[in-house]
């Protein structure tokens, strides 16, 4: 790295009590423990360790037990989990808006339009008091990932306190938090249905194939996950702290041709290179007649679900990202009453 070019890339911000972070946005803060958690898998029916694990705990749900909760496990696109594939009709994780909510039901919507309203009576109704507490929304990517969770700017520092309590129980395996604002007005994912969610990303897993190093990688990481909500419920004290996130700046399409096929593919010295540093000049794309296509932004930025198989379709060969350093306040513990 070239000294004093990190700070090109990487910004700070002072996440202040009692919950704004400093030019970006509110974060309101929780002062009643989750009673109402679901664990939702196979939102994109070829995404197999979160398939699963809804399938497995919908026979028995007894690892989803706590003492003051008990997440309920939702296989979240039946149909598309049937054929192994993404979606049948749509994206079901772009789709839970209140637009498609609301809008009135006809025999010709598209089979993922008909699944969200239905998962919006199981899990909401979105943007109302009787929606869940939190929904944990399972995913595998292609890409190189690791461990990695997506959460909405707008959510509270919750999720950011829940990021650094996985970092505190793996020193040795990186679990990075990624923050993204919708670029619709509305907000579309699974999870948005609840008061608070947050979806957890494994990779790299080819789509429909199973692993067994990730499966037993993710069912670890929710059993940690919902450990931390049995904390929060139970009173517990989160100390302040600084932690590195990683807010979604756009998207970078492959090179094309006349025609809109693909004229090159993601160069060698940027795949499997994920949430590491790409500087101006460095290279992005090798093309089939042999060239290279340099990286020509004016900063350093932070790729995201480079190469990600499912992203083909959405003209995206990665994501850019800013690393931003962000400090975050205690969460203090529920009284008495609450709890």
């Amino acid at each position: 790295m070239v000294p004093g070019q990190e700070s090109l890339g990487k910004r700070r911000f002072q996440l202040e009590s009692p919950g704004t972070l400093a030019g970006m946005c509110s974060l309101p803060e929780y002062r009643e423990p989750l009673r109402r958690v679901a664990v939702t898998g196979g939102t994109h029916g070829n995404e197999m360790c979160g398939v699963y694990l809804a399938r497995n705990w919908l026979q028995d749900p007894g690892e989803l037990r706590r003492p003051s909760f008990s997440a309920m496990p939702v296989l979240a696109n039946p149909a598309a989990t049937a054929v192994c594939r993404r979606y049948i009709d749509r994206d079901l994780n772009r789709t839970l808006t209140l637009t498609f909510l609301g809008s009135k039901a006809t025999p010709d919507d598209m089979y993922e339009v008909k699944r969200a309203r239905e998962l919006n009576q199981l899990l909401g109704p979105k943007g109302t008091g009787q929606a869940f507490d939190f929904i944990l929304d399972l995913h595998n990517t292609t890409a190189n990932t690791g461990v990695c969770l997506i959460s909405e700017a707008s959510q509270s520092s919750f999720n950011l306190h829940l990021c650094h309590y996985l970092q505190l129980q793996n020193p040795g395996l990186p679990c990075r938090l990624v923050q993204f604002e919708p670029s619709e007005a509305e907000t579309y994912s699974v999870d948005s249905v609840s008061k608070n969610g947050i979806s957890l990303e494994l990779g790299p897993q080819p789509q429909g194939v199973l692993r067994a190093d990730l499966f037993s990688r993710m069912r670890a990481l929710v059993a940690a996950i919902l450990d931390f909500i049995e904390l929060f419920n139970q009173g517990k004290d989160f100390p302040a702290f600084e932690m590195d996130i990683y807010k979604i700046l756009g998207k970078v399409d492959f090179p094309r041709a006349t025609g809109g096929d693909l004229a090159g593919t993601v160069h060698p010295q940027l795949q499997d290179h994920d949430f590491e540093p790409l500087r101006p000049g460095e290279p992005i794309f090798k093309l089939f007649s042999g060239e290279d296509v340099l990286y020509e932004g004016d900063s350093i930025v932070y790729p995201v679900f480079v190469n990600e198989a499912a992203y083909y379709e959405k003209h995206v060969a990665f994501l850019k990202s800013e690393k931003i350093r962000v400090s975050v306040p205690a969460l203090p513990g529920l009284t008495p009453s609450s709890t």
